[in-house]
């Protein structure tokens, strides 16, 4: 039952996720006016906007236009049910359960929007930025840097909870850090830009809520992924003959042989870092090194 209630709620959590991702970008409130119909904007009935079972039964198609739904809706308020799922039974009914289902809410949003718009918005990190340094305060991360530096005597002058926010800020400072001396290098070295802000700015997010040890999985997780969908995505558009006619235009006018231009455009196609980065993060809250174990008691169970 409690599995079956996550589930639900996190329905319809995923449903409001949706009004985020669509409506963050375009700068529109995301409290009025009420949901509608993305062609015809007509406001969409209570019956009609129950999670994932309206889709399918009205076909995927709007009720008075008949224009086509995206299944993107759906496909976003399943995922979150399975992700409040997830938390529960990774972390159970806990304040870090909570956390995480923050954290995964944050970064679904993240996700998808900079897919779709290659764009991670301020207001979703800045966010996600201070709620995690607020659970820090009754959750740290796991990293427990803090006990490191300092020492004993230190620790027994500072307040427990200061701790937590101190490997928090660490995180988020030092991963952000990281990412935008890899920026800097790239333009240095390609002259021309790899990565935006945004993606500086989500991982200093990331840090405030996983720690440096966290975030510095993610960089590393994120950045493979990246790399050996993005070599896949380039091959796959120059077997397809992506900017042929482009191409062909260009060696006619002497710039190079066709081959070697349809290679050029192809490796040019740029990919969303930020989408892999939050892939990437969830990865490492739910099968990170501290999840590990709490997934292995459930098998037991």
């Amino acid at each position: 039952m409690i599995i079956a209630a996550f589930f639900l709620f996190g329905l319809v959590i995923g449903s409001f996720l949706n009004v985020c991702i669509t409506r963050i970008p375009e700068g529109v409130s995301i409290v009025s006016p009420g949901s509608r119909c993305p062609h015809c904007g007509t406001a969409i009935r209570a019956y009609d906007n129950i999670p994932v079972v309206s889709w399918f039964v009205l076909g995927g198609k709007c009720r008075d236009c008949h224009a086509p739904i995206s299944a993107l809706y759906p496909s976003i308020e399943f995922v979150t049910g399975l992700i409040f799922v997830g938390c529960y039974l990774c972390f159970g009914l806990t304040p870090a359960g909570l956390k995480w289902i923050f954290f995964s809410s944050i970064l679904l949003v993240l996700i998808v929007t900079d897919f779709r718009e290659r764009l991670l918005p301020d207001a979703v990190n800045w966010f996600g930025v201070g709620l995690g340094l607020a659970f820090s305060v009754r959750v740290p991360p796991e990293d427990g840097v803090a006990r490191l530096l300092f020492g004993p005597s230190l620790r027994a002058a500072l307040p427990t909870w200061s701790l937590g926010l101190f490997d928090s800020l660490l995180g988020g400072i030092l991963c952000a850090g990281l990412l935008w001396a890899a920026a800097t290098l790239y333009r240095l070295i390609r002259h021309r830009d790899g990565m935006g802000f945004g993606d500086i700015k989500m991982m200093f997010m990331v840090g405030t809520f996983l720690g440096v040890r966290g975030a510095f999985l993610t960089i590393l997780l994120g950045t493979a992924l990246g790399t050996v969908i993005g070599i896949a995505v380039v091959g796959a558009l120059f077997a397809a003959g992506w900017k042929s006619s482009l191409a062909e235009r260009a060696s006619r006018k002497g710039l190079g042989n066709v081959r070697g231009l349809r290679w050029a455009i192809a490796s040019r196609y740029q990919l969303p870092l930020g989408t892999f980065l939050g892939i990437a993060a969830l990865l490492v809250v739910f099968f990170g090194p501290w999840s590990l174990s709490r997934w292995s008691l459930i098998s037991l169970v």
